[in-house]
């Protein structure tokens, strides 16, 4: 089928004044609301993408995106980590030890997520070694028992570098005439981190021999890795592969990840963004309806122009092209207009917050924004998919006009 002619009597239709009154304002108002529904769900998807991001750097970054537990200890952990270096995405693994903990001040005591760390190898791994201050991850020296603690800790415990305080371990048992205890030793706060998030407040950093000491547990043995990934969310689809890495070289070992202390919560974010998008989509379902009643309106008014169309040749084909470029192009219209403001809106949004005088994460923070190519792509092959749709009905409407009932009374 020729093209050229549908589309051009459908664009003729569509630039030509429209007689009914109510018919053009159905249309403003059709690509009105697919203009609001694209530039809302741009401006709100990239600021809930800039929160998943930002999330993930703050929390994800500070705990580990990926352990392996062995059931032995590992004779030499660098042939291990050679072996799963060669991995997609892995940038690093380094021993590590974990265990829950209470650490106690002078003024207060609070529960903690103790992590015994190689500072050599994790400086250069860790986000955490990024957004460190007051003492660097150097500082922690084996037999010294120096911890970092997250900043917000600290003020809870109201300590700062320098003060001592006392960490006792769950996982170390002392037994004395009261019968057993936990393991308990005085460490010095070397360092505090800040990384914005959480996990400020309940994570803290030691070496990993005196992790071992405070767990009473032999230092030289290793019996846990831990794998810095350059994306945290592939850590579910890399742990098989591990596992069958490790398998290979006779070592059986289970892995866990970060889902299984903050899975919760960036299932909720991603919930949540899901859900904004559904009620944002349901702006651009209702302009197409209203592209839907528009051109039934036109169907209607130019009943006769299409049956002296079809008395002429023009196919029934022909006929539905005609009505569906119509529509299309007030899709198109809308969605050009939707994306150039949603993606300018985005670009500039804190700017224009900042001029307006509106805070929302609070005096001087910034909301996070961030523009895949690949939502965008999503947001136009959706609208065109549901805009195309709704010209259906009224093109096949269009093409079932009897020219000799349409032409009897003119």
């Amino acid at each position: 089928m020729d093209l050229r002619f549908p589309f051009y009597v459908g664009y003729r239709y569509w630039r030509a004044r429209k007689a009914n009154a109510f018919a053009s304002f159905i249309t403003i108002f059709a690509v009105s609301g697919i203009f609001l529904g694209v530039a809302a769900l741009i401006v709100v998807s990239s600021v809930m993408n800039g929160l998943e991001g930002q999330l993930k750097e703050r929390i994800l970054g500070a705990v580990p995106q990926l352990t392996i537990y062995t059931e032995a200890p590992l004779s030499d952990w660098t042939v291990q980590a050679t072996a799963l270096k060669t991995l997609p995405s892995v940038k690093g693994v380094t021993p590590s030890v974990s265990t829950q903990a209470m650490v106690q001040s002078a003024a207060n005591i609070r529960a903690v997520q103790v992590f015994g760390i190689f500072p050599e190898l994790a400086q250069t791994l860790s986000a955490v070694a990024q957004h460190t201050y007051s003492g660097a991850f150097d500082e922690l020296t084996s037999g010294q028992y120096k911890v970092i603690l997250g900043a917000e800790l600290a003020r809870q415990l109201k300590v700062s570098p320098g003060d001592t305080v006392r960490l006792l371990s769950g996982d170390g048992v002392v037994y004395s005439p009261l019968g057993p205890v936990p393991s308990q030793r005085k460490f010095l706060v070397s360092g505090i981190f800040e990384m914005g998030s959480q996990v400020d407040a309940g994570v803290a950093y030691i070496h990993y021999q005196d992790a071992k000491r405070l767990m009473r547990q032999p230092s030289d043995e290793i019996n846990q890795l831990r794998l810095y990934l350059d994306d945290s969310f592939t850590a579910p689809a890399l742990a098989p592969k591990v596992q069958h890495i490790l398998a290979k070289q006779g070592i059986k070992a289970t892995t866990s990840d970060w889902r299984d202390t903050y899975g919760h919560l960036f299932s909720a974010v991603k919930m949540e963004k899901n859900m904004m998008s559904l009620m944002l989509s349901l702006i651009v379902a209702v302009a197409a309806f209203n592209i839907v009643s528009a051109l039934v309106m036109m169907v209607v008014d130019k009943t006769t122009d299409v049956a002296v169309l079809k008395t002429q040749g023009l196919t029934t084909a022909s006929v539905m092209g005609i009505f569906v470029v119509q529509g299309s192009l007030n899709a198109v219209l809308g969605l050009v207009l939707g994306l150039g403001v949603g993606i300018l809106l985005t670009l500039n949004l804190n700017g224009i917050m900042s001029s307006l005088g509106i805070s929302i994460l609070g005096a001087g923070q910034v909301l996070p924004v961030k523009l895949e190519l690949v939502q965008l792509s999503a947001i136009v092959i959706g609208t065109l998919a549901v805009t195309l749709l709704a010209t259906l009905y009224p093109a096949l409407r269009a093409a079932r006009v009897q020219p000799a009932t349409a032409l009897r009374y003119e």
